[in-house]
C-alpha cells in the first residue's frame, strides 16, 4: 500500500467523469418514477376530477414531452452529475472572488427545506403567513443596526435588481422635484461592480465612469471635475474588487450631495463591514446586501437570491412594494407608498433565503457578526501576503492591507512564460480548487481574485497557497502542462474561440438543441 505523504498540501486529485447523459436521454418510454393512485369516486363525486374545471384555453393540446424515467436512475444521475461538480461542499472555495462562496451552516438548510417553508405559496392570506412575515420583518431590523438605513426590502431578487430597483428611485425621486429633464447622469467607478453601470443605464441614464488614482483609490479630483447639476445619483462599491478600501468615502459622498444628487452603495459583500463600517455614516442614501452572500446562503450561481434593499426615510415612498410592517400584534404588507416604483419581482422574492440569514444573525448575534469581519481581513491579508511571495504575481496599487479580498495579477508570470490566468484557472482545478479571474475587460492585466471568507481556516488557505504555488512552478518548468489544463476534471479543455458569443454553438433548452440537431443534420445530408 503506497504510504500519503499528508506533509505535501497539494492533494493529488481526479475528479469523476460519469460520461452521463443528460436526462432526456436516459427516457423510457413508460417508465415511472411513482405511481400515483387513482382518485377515489366519492371525492371525484364532492369536488370533481380536477381537469375539467380548467378553462380551455388553459389546457395543453398534446402532453409536455419530459423525461419518463425510474426513481433510482433519476438518483444515480444526479448523485453522479454531482461528482462532477466542484463546489462550497466539496473543496476548499476561495476563488469566487466578488461572489463570496463560503460555508452555509446545515443547521439554516434544514430550516430553508422545512415543508413550513416549502409549502408556502406567495397568494396564502396574509392571516396564514404571520411566522415568514415575523423573520422578514425582524431581519429588516437587524439590517437597519447594521447599515444605518431606516427601511429594507427583500423583493429583489439579486444584487444586480436591487441596483436597477435603487437607480429606478433616484429616478423617481428627481422626478417627483421636477429634475428629470436636467439630472440625466449615475457617476460610478471602474472597479465597483459591471452591474452598477449596466443598471443606470438601462434607466436611462450616461454612464461617467471615474478611473483610479496611482495608488487604487477613486480619484476625487475627478469627481470633482465632473460632478455637476446633471448629476443625478453616484454608485459605488467599497471595498472595490481591488479589496482596496476608500477612506475618504464620506467626502465623496458629501461632494455629490452638494451637487444635489443621491448617493447608493453596493455592499453585495459586506464579510469585512459587518460591525466596523455602515452606509449611513459613510452618508449614503441606499445600499443593498446580497443575502445569498455575506448573509449564509450559498450563491448558486445567481439564485435563490435576495438582494437586500435599505434606504432612509425620506426615499421610503419610492421603495418598491408592499412592505412588511408590525401593525400591533401582526404583520402586514403595506402597499401604500404614494410614489412608489413598483415591484422589481412578483411577491416577496426568496423568503428560504431571508430565513437562512435570520438564523445567521441571530446565531452569531452583534459581537459574532463583527467577528465574521475580523476573521474575513485576517484571512485575507493572510492570503496576500503569502502570494506575494509566490515568482510571477502581484498584487497592484496600494502596497499593505486589503479588506475582504484582492485582484492579484499574473503579468510578470505570463510575459516570462506565456501562461495565462485563464490557464492557470483550468490547471487549479485539477487539484480541486476554483478560482477566478475578474469581470471583463481585465483592467489589471492577467488578474486573478480571491476572496476566503471567515468559514475557512488557516489550514484551508494553506493548502490552497501550495496548490498555487505548485502550478505557477509548473509554468515557469512545465508550461505546456498548464496550458492543456485540466487534465484531472470530467471535463476537459473547450474549444473557446467563440462558443460563448456564437449562438450556433449552444442551446437553451432540450427542446432548441433538438431543433439544432435536426438543421445540422439536413445540411450534411
Amino acid at each position: 500500500m503506497q504510504k500519503i505523504n499528508r506533509d505535501h498540501k497539494v492533494r493529488n486529485y481526479h475528479q469523476a467523469k460519469w460520461d452521463e447523459p443528460i436526462i432526456f436521454e436516459l427516457h423510457q418510454s413508460g417508465e415511472r418514477g411513482i405511481t400515483l393512485p387513482q382518485v377515489e369516486q366519492e371525492i371525484v363525486d364532492h369536488v370533481g376530477d380536477g381537469i375539467t374545471a380548467i378553462p380551455a384555453e388553459m389546457v395543453r393540446k398534446t402532453a409536455p414531452k419530459l423525461p419518463e424515467i425510474s426513481q433510482n436512475r433519476v438518483l444515480r444521475h444526479y448523485l453522479r452529475l454531482s461528482q462532477e461538480t466542484l463546489g462550497a461542499a466539496f473543496n476548499v472555495e476561495i476563488g469566487q472572488g466578488t461572489c463570496t462562496m463560503k460555508y452555509s451552516p446545515k443547521i439554516n438548510e434544514a430550516f430553508a427545506s422545512s415543508p413550513k417553508m416549502s409549502e408556502l405559496h406567495p397568494l396564502q392570506d396574509v392571516s396564514t403567513v404571520q411566522g415568514i412575515l415575523e423573520v422578514m420583518y425582524k431581519l429588516d431590523l437587524c439590517l437597519r443596526e447594521i447599515s444605518g438605513m431606516d427601511t429594507f426590502s427583500f423583493q429583489p431578487g439579486s444584487g444586480t435588481q436591487s441596483l436597477f430597483a435603487m437607480a429606478s428611485i433616484v429616478h423617481a425621486y428627481h422626478e417627483k422635484n421636477g429634475e428629470n429633464d436636467q439630472r440625466d447622469e449615475i457617476i460610478t467607478t471602474i472597479f465597483s461592480h459591471p452591474s452598477q453601470a449596466a443598471t443606470a443605464a438601462v434607466k436611462g441614464y450616461k454612464i461617467i465612469t471615474l478611473h483610479p488614482d496611482e495608488d487604487g483609490f477613486p480619484d476625487i479630483e475627478k469627481l470633482k471635475a465632473v460632478v455637476s447639476e446633471r448629476t443625478a445619483g453616484f454608485v459605488v462599491a467599497n471595498p472595490e474588487d481591488t479589496g482596496i478600501y476608500n477612506p475618504r468615502i464620506k467626502e465623496f459622498t458629501k461632494i455629490v450631495h452638494d451637487a444635489g444628487g443621491i448617493c447608493y452603495y453596493d455592499q453585495a459583500n459586506a464579510n469585512g463591514l459587518l460591525g466596523i463600517t455602515r452606509a449611513k455614516e459613510a452618508g449614503f442614501d441606499m445600499c443593498f446586501f446580497n443575502l445569498h452572500k455575506t448573509f449564509s446562503t450559498p450563491h448558486a450561481c445567481g439564485g435563490p437570491a435576495t438582494g437586500a434593499l435599505g434606504v432612509v426615510d425620506r426615499l421610503k415612498e419610492f421603495m418598491p412594494g408592499p412592505l412588511v410592517e408590525q401593525q400591533g400584534e401582526s404583520y402586514i404588507l403595506n402597499d401604500n407608498l404614494k410614489h412608489s416604483i413598483g415591484k422589481v419581482r412578483s411577491f416577496q422574492g426568496v423568503p428560504q433565503t431571508v430565513l437562512r440569514a435570520y438564523a445567521w444573525v441571530r446565531a452569531l448575534g452583534a459581537e459574532g457578526l463583527k467577528d465574521v469581519a475580523k476573521i474575513a481581513v485576517l484571512n485575507n491579508n493572510y492570503l496576500y501576503h503569502k502570494i506575494a511571495g509566490i515568482r510571477g504575481a502581484s498584487a497592484p496599487y496600494i502596497k499593505g492591507k486589503r479588506l475582504e479580498q484582492v485582484r492579484y495579477s499574473w503579468e510578470q508570470l505570463t510575459k516570462e512564460t506565456g501562461v495565462t490566468t485563464e490557464d492557470i484557472s483550468r490547471r487549479m482545478a485539477d487539484f480541486a480548487h476554483q478560482y477566478w479571474s475578474s469581470h471583463h475587460p481585465f483592467i489589471v492585466p492577467e488578474p486573478f481574485t480571491l476572496e476566503p471568507t471567515e468559514s475557512l481556516s488557516k489550514a484551508d488557505l494553506d493548502e490552497y497557497i501550495a496548490s498555487l504555488t505548485y502550478v505557477a512552478s509548473e509554468a515557469y518548468t512545465n508550461p505546456k502542462k498548464v496550458k492543456d489544463a485540466p487534465h484531472n476534471s470530467s471535463i476537459h479543455r473547450v474549444d473557446e474561440q467563440d462558443y460563448f458569443d456564437n449562438p450556433d454553438k449552444w442551446a437553451i433548452s432540450w427542446r432548441s438543441y433538438l431543433k439544432k440537431a435536426k438543421q445540422v443534420e439536413a445540411v450534411r445530408s
